[in-house]
């Protein structure tokens, strides 16, 4: 299977045009893969539970799959990923009108019109900020997509090294000392690993940003 990465960039225009073959499940497990996490942890998020953030990645899913046989990309109308946020939310709300209207009911709602708007919020979504949630959840993904190409890129001890400095915050002589190296090669290879994840981001966010045909 190809590496997250790869799949992250072509994803709008080579992807989807394999996704119109319902037989092709490689490539929907390819997209299932790379998109799922961000859908589940921005459903999350936005106050839904565990067991709702599910549904959601699944009902996203599954209106993909519905859209795909007359799918057609058009980049003037929008990039890819604010149409992936449009199914998503539509999927979100769909779980708050779901829920009990008497367990989402604030405790003094009665006759008063403010409050009845602020429960009319919760059930559809509404109140909830959710490009700003996509967009943080998106950059999250394209990092740890980076830094995971970055780690078999780089010479393993050196990732080793830029792990426990950056990641798990130990301290930079007792990095060196566990390597047996010195301090100043601790600070080198966390100097080249963020450099490698950093063109990483560059490279995948101008792909993603490039024009594109029509599929």
């Amino acid at each position: 299977m190809q590496n997250q990465s790869d799949e992250l960039i072509r994803t709008r225009t080579t992807l989807i045009k394999r996704l119109k073959d319902w037989q092709d499940q490689t490539s929907w497990q390819d997209f299932f893969d790379t998109y799922w996490k961000l859908i589940y942890s921005v459903a999350m998020k936005s106050g839904l539970s565990e067991t709702e953030a599910q549904d959601v990645v699944q009902e996203t899913m599954f209106s993909i799959a519905k859209q795909m046989p007359d799918f057609k990309y058009d980049r003037s109308l929008g990039s890819f990923k604010s149409w992936l946020l449009k199914l998503t939310r539509w999927r979100i709300t769909d779980q708050y009108r779901k829920r009990d209207p008497v367990r989402n009911r604030p405790p003094s709602t009665k006759g008063n019109s403010h409050d009845s708007d602020a429960l009319e919020s919760v059930a559809d979504g509404s109140h909830l900020n959710l490009e700003a949630l996509w967009e943080e959840e998106w950059k999250k993904n394209l990092l740890e997509t980076a830094v995971a190409k970055a780690k078999r890129a780089v010479d393993p001890q050196q990732y080793q090294i830029f792990d426990l400095y950056v990641n798990k915050r130990w301290a930079p002589d007792k990095v060196a000392k566990t390597f047996g190296v010195s301090v100043g090669q601790v600070y080198l290879a966390k100097h080249r690993v963020t450099g490698v994840v950093k063109k990483e981001v560059e490279r995948m966010t101008k792909v993603l940003d490039q024009e594109t045909e029509k599929t």
